[in-house]
This record gives C-alpha cells, structure tokens and sequence, in this order.
C-alpha cells in the first residue's frame, strides 16, 4: 500500500548511537582505551557482535581522543619537571641574598603555570569540539577523524560480517548469543510431522540448510521489517575453537577468525556439533541504532519431525552518561565560563598528576602485554586448552537497562512479526517442497500460545514512565583486554565533562 504524501516528522540519525559512542570517546578516556585495547589491541579473546556501532568511525575517534590527551600529558610533565626544577633554584637565591635571580625564577613558575593550564584549556576545549561536531554536524562520523592504517580498518569492517561467533563458557548458560543483549524469551517450538506428502504430490529433498536459507531470504518481505538483517552464523564455546581447525584457529597464539568457510557453517545447520550449532540471526536496529531487536533461529529437523528454536534478545538504548555530549554548550559566553572554572579547578591536578597517568598507561600495557604472554605460554608450553571466547560486546557493555514506551512497542510489535513470519515462511518452504502441513495447521496454536509475545513480560515500568529491563550484568572481560564499564553504574554528570 502507497503511503499518502504527507509531511516529514524529524527522525533519528541512522547513525545516533554511532555519534554518541564517538563523541563519548572524546570526553572519557576509560572508555576510549577499553575501545582500543578491545579492537586494536593484541589479544586471545574474540570479539562479540558489534551491533549497530561503525566500528572503524568509533575507534578513528577514540585513537584520535587518546592522541591529544597523551599530548597534553607529554606537555604537562614537561611543564612540572621544569618548575620542579626551578624551586631550589629560587629557594637557593633567596637565600644567598639575590633576589634578582630569585624573581625570575619565581616567574619561570608563574608562567610555566600560566602555560600548564592553557594546555589544560585548549585540550579540553578541543575535545569539546570533536565530540560537538561528531554529535551535531551532518557529516559522518567516519569522516571526522584521522583514519587508521588500512589494515587495521579491514580487520574491522570484517567485523561486520562475523559468520562464526566463539562465546566463554562462563556465559553459555546466561546468553551464549554474546553481544544480543538481554535476553527475552528462549523456546523450542513444538515439533511437527514434515514426512508426509500433499496429495498427490512426491515430497522433494530438503534438509535445515535450505530451510535456513530460504527463511534468510524471505523474513525481510514477509515481516515487513525493511531494516531487519538474516545471517547464518556459527556458535560455539570458546573451548572448543581449536577443534574446529585452521580456518578458525590458523595460529593458537592470536585470535580465531571472525570468518570461516560458508560450508563450515552449514554443516553446523545441518548437525550440531561438540557445544556448537549454527543459527539464523535475524537483527533489526531500531530508530538510530537506540536498540537492536535479535532473534536467533536454529531448526531442527530430526528424521521426519521438525522443530524450531527460537532465542530473542534486545539492546536496550546506551547509558544515561553517553549523552552528556548533548549538554555541552554550544559556544559563547556559557562555553567560555565553563571551560575557564573546569580549567581553574582541575588544572593543578591533572599537572602533578601527568607523569603518573602516563606511568598508568604504560603499566597497563606491560600487565596486558605479561596477561598474554602467560596465557600464549599455556598454551605453547603446557597445552593448556584456553577459552577463546567473548564475554559479551562493546554495545553490550554500555547499554542500559530502560527503554522508553514507544521503543519497548516498536521491540514488541517486531518480536510479533518475526514470530509469526517463522510460522509463515515455514508453511511456504514446507509446500513448496510438497510436505502436507496438516501438522503444521494442527500444532499452530500450541505454537502460538507457547511463544506468546503479546506484551512486554521482559521488565517493568517504573514509576518515572519507563520501561526497566530484567538486569543483567556483563561478566569481567578478560584474555588481556581493558576492563569494560558495568551495567547500571552511576551517570556523570553532564555540566563537568571534564576526564
């Protein structure tokens, strides 16, 4: 049905989260080096889904962040070495009676503190205007900062089209599915006779790989849902990854593939293997990414009986403290003021504290870099079977646990469409093959019943009108990658954005 022609209400960015994570980068340094050391960093770990994020626009910003604050602290130190320096220097001509000498030292220390805090101000001021113009201006935010080697930008946009996703065994029995989020419902439909014919008619071979398949090529139409996205991938406990061979695993010193041979995946449709199977993940972002609607798919087909299981998850918008870039003052007088206290207050501080931030980076690394060498020393040495893994996801991490009313609709509305169109491009595949779907017709409404997703059983709505998620709380990341955030911490508060 043609729409009738009527006026354009505002929309959400496409890319909104996209702009928030980046302008977030710029104003706080924990979770920029989290973003590096968990995307450009060495590592043993996989990394979980990346839903809705560019994750080459996201860490350009975040090593663009971290380069002007290691200048700042490089300056800094250079600043409180030299005042450092000049006070026996003053303090001797004092006493030796030169008081000459003993100015222009005391001047030195003025202006080198005079110095000291310009840098603070034009850092912080910098930094404001990166995350400003990422969260504001029309042009994307791949664009808007320096790009990385080409390498590296490769390894990431192949993230994009993850096809096998090795999760740690610590998570399986919470949400093997890492990076979906919170989940929502899991089931086993009730299985169904697909061995006998329509009248007439000779039943054509099929097997879970072309029922997959043609559910992958159909749901989109069916739905409704022009943003929903299918793809086969892989599942299997971090455990079990060098099992899998080469293609996954070419060097047991470094982390499995993101990618693997397409046949490699269908034979996980077809037979489960060792705590692995393949399932069909159908993923909708919501209105500028706020929130990702996943429902993983997985048939099985057994003999002459066929059933579906089905697991729906959602990302919830990101945490309140990723939207201080939308307090920041738009310039003038107020922006001015701002910078000018946040500068007096901190100033000092962040001087004598310089050397110890860049000692805190460094001892960071050198744990990170020891963490590895132990685990790829196992590994080597001792023939230790390591858990290659994820925890979870970035976009899990910083997610939230609210949603607002018409998102949780728009979720609900889409586990609806997703659940029915199932039944519907069942029944279509099952008839064109020539299966009589008398007991498809018969088990239906128990199917129905059985995954009811009517309203939203999977929180509350608190007494300020939102939607509260059931919790859930990320496990520590580990293989020598940075701590991540945790769920429901405290925001900070958006008029001091100072890091």
């Amino acid at each position: 049905m043609a729409p009738r022609p009527l006026p354009q209400l505002p929309q959400y960015d496409t890319d909104a989260v996209t702009r928030l994570l980046c302008a977030h980068a710029h104003l706080d340094e924990n979770f920029a080096l989290d973003a590096l050391d968990e995307f450009t960093g060495d590592r043993l770990k996989a990394v979980g889904l990346p839903l809705g994020i560019n994750l080459v626009a996201l860490v350009r910003h975040a090593a663009a962040a971290q380069l002007r604050r290691r200048r700042r602290d490089r300056l800094l130190t250079v600043l409180l070495v030299a005042m450092v320096a000049a006070v026996p220097g003053g303090v001797l001509a004092l006493v030796q009676g030169q008081r000459s000498a003993a100015v222009a030292l005391g001047a030195l220390l003025v202006g080198a503190g005079v110095v000291a805090a310009g840098v603070v101000h034009r850092t912080e001021h910098s930094a404001w205007v990166a995350a400003r113009t990422v969260f504001r201006d029309p042009g994307k935010p791949l664009s808007q900062a320096p790009p990385l080697d080409r390498a590296t930008e490769d390894r990431l946009t192949s993230l994009r089209q993850m096809n096998v996703v090795p999760y740690d065994a610590s998570v399986e029995a919470r949400n093997p599915f890492v990076g979906s989020g919170i989940k929502i419902r899991e089931s086993v439909w009730a299985p169904i006779d697909v061995g006998t014919a329509a009248a007439g008619k000779t039943i054509k071979p099929f097997d879970a790989v072309a029922l997959h398949g043609f559910l992958a090529r159909e749901m989109t139409t069916i739905t409704g849902l022009t943003e929903l996205r299918a793809r086969n991938r892989l599942y299997i406990r971090g455990l079990h990854v060098s099992h899998v061979g080469r293609q996954l695993l070419p060097d047991p010193l470094k982390a499995p593939n993101s990618r693997i041979d397409k046949q490699l995946v269908q034979a996980g449709a077809n037979q489960a293997g060792a705590a692995m199977a393949t399932y069909l993940s159908l993923e909708m972002v919501g209105r500028g990414g706020r929130y990702v609607v996943s429902v993983h798919l997985r048939a099985r087909l057994l003999q002459t009986r066929l059933s579906w299981e089905v697991a729906a998850y959602v990302l919830p918008p990101l945490q309140e403290e990723f939207s201080r870039v939308a307090a920041l003052p738009l310039g003038g007088f107020e922006e001015w003021w701002l910078l000018v206290r946040i500068t007096l207050a901190n100033w000092r501080v962040l001087l004598t504290g310089a050397p110890g931030r860049i000692r805190h980076r460094r001892v960071r690394r050198v744990r990170h870099a020891r963490a590895l060498e132990k685990d790829r020393r196992d590994i080597s040495k001792y023939h230790v079977v390591y858990d290659y893994g994820a925890f979870d996801s970035l976009r899990e991490r910083v997610s939230g646990i609210t949603m607002a009313y018409n998102e949780v609709m728009d979720a609900t509305d889409a586990f609806q469409r997703i659940h029915e169109s199932v039944m519907i491009a069942t029944e279509r595949f099952l008839r064109a093959h020539n299966v009589d779907t008398a007991a498809l017709d018969k088990v239906r409404t128990v199917i129905n019943n059985q995954n009811n997703f009517a309203g939203p059983t999977w929180g509350n709505f608190g007494n300020d009108g939102k939607f509260v998620m059931n919790q859930y709380q990320a496990s520590p990341a580990g293989g020598g990658q940075g701590s991540p955030g945790q769920q429901g911490q405290q925001p900070q508060q958006p008029a001091n954005p100072h890091t």
